[in-house]
């Protein structure tokens, strides 16, 4: 099992340790790239598909790495909706 298909079933089971680092790596495997909006972003940042024509924005957390369940879900669904897992 390769390390993207890891990542897509720990994002299926739901868990609350799925990390932010996690989820960017995955979204990369996916065709996403982080959208550099600059100082001004804060902890929200933009993942941008030009392939599938779709943008995800997921906050990132501080102190902490994970992220929290409903950003989980969210993401989950925006990926099923795509129909990239």
């Amino acid at each position: 099992m390769s390390q993207k298909d890891k990542l897509i079933a720990k994002l299926r089971s739901k868990p609350k340790t799925f990390t932010f680092d996690e989820a960017e790596l995955l979204l990369g495997y996916l065709s996403y790239r982080k959208s550099d909006k600059g100082k001004t972003s804060g902890s929200r940042v933009m993942f941008v598909s030009d392939e599938h024509n779709s943008k995800i924005l997921l906050h990132k957390p501080h102190p902490r790495k994970e992220l929290l369940e409903y950003q989980v879900k969210q993401l989950l669904e925006q990926l099923e909706q795509e129909g990239l897992i």
